[in-house]
């Protein structure tokens, strides 16, 4: 995501809730151990704490380590979940930033299995999600189930978007929560670019030269647009930041600022 080049409204989202955000699980997540340079995550959220919960195949490398360590290994794995945030509308740059949990792996219990599959299935409904812990009572007969749940215990957490690059320690980051449209972001901004990018355009500042308006994110406290040159001058586009005049915890909210914003840009 392209730094700002106008003035950012002081309020905004913090570093900890920015990282919360990209934590809930949208974003895609890649695990890094040592061993295993790079793995992606077919599934990943938090609980109530922000504590990753990662859903991984049972024979993977970093799953298989865990239940059966070295004679001289480490009792504690150390591990990264590194996290893109890219833009569900198609830009030539859909990156908005990354974050990295670092922290210590384990594999959740079996008696804390079934609570950890609710919580990832509401947000990736994936089938081996629900029947995940019905596999997992049968185990002993059956054999080992095909997927598992890693939960990562956080110990420090970095970010780096367009509000810029942050160090976070694990309680801070614990205590913030995620934004409340995190969910329902990516059908938003789809929307808009579909349906309303004339008025998107009418909510620029006159200043600003003529060019396609992209929605690029949205949080509670405002939006990220993204003003797109025309050829051959596309490396001229930037992002700027449309905030509200309030801020706002639910649908009904942002519905009532869209109409107020859409009212100002309608000649």
């Amino acid at each position: 995501m392209r730094r700002a080049e106008t003035t950012k409204t002081v309020d905004g989202p913090t570093a900890a809730e920015r990282a919360r955000t990209l934590a809930y699980g949208v974003a895609d997540g890649v695990l890094v151990a040592p061993g295993v340079p790079y793995a992606p995550v077919p599934a990943h959220t938090t609980d109530r704490d922000g504590r990753p919960l990662l859903l991984v195949q049972s024979a993977s490398p970093i799953a298989a380590g865990l239940r059966n360590p070295a004679p001289d290994a480490d009792p504690d794995v150390p591990a990264t979940l590194r996290i893109s945030d890219v833009a569900p509308v198609a830009l030539a740059d859909r990156v908005r930033g990354r974050a990295w949990l670092h922290g210590w792996l384990s594999e959740v219990p079996d008696g804390e299995l079934r609570a950890a599959a609710l919580r990832l299935s509401h947000a990736h409904p994936r089938p081996e999600l629900l029947d995940l812990a019905a596999e997992r009572d049968g185990a002993r007969d059956a054999g080992r189930p095909e997927w598992t749940i890693l939960a990562l215990e956080v110990a420090q957490v970095e970010i780096d978007d367009a509000w810029g690059s942050a160090s976070l320690e694990p309680e801070e980051y614990a205590a913030a929560a995620p934004d409340p449209f995190v969910a329902v972001e990516s059908g938003i901004l789809t929307h808009l670019d579909t349906c309303h990018r004339d008025e998107l355009t009418g909510l620029l500042p006159d200043s600003v030269p003529p060019g396609t308006v992209r929605p690029l994110a949205l949080d509670r406290y405002g939006m990220w647009l993204r003003r797109v040159a025309p050829p051959p001058d596309a490396h001229a586009s930037f992002d700027l930041r449309l905030p509200f005049a309030e801020p706002v915890s639910d649908l009904h909210g942002l519905r009532c600022v869209y109409r107020r914003l859409f009212a100002r840009a309608t000649p």
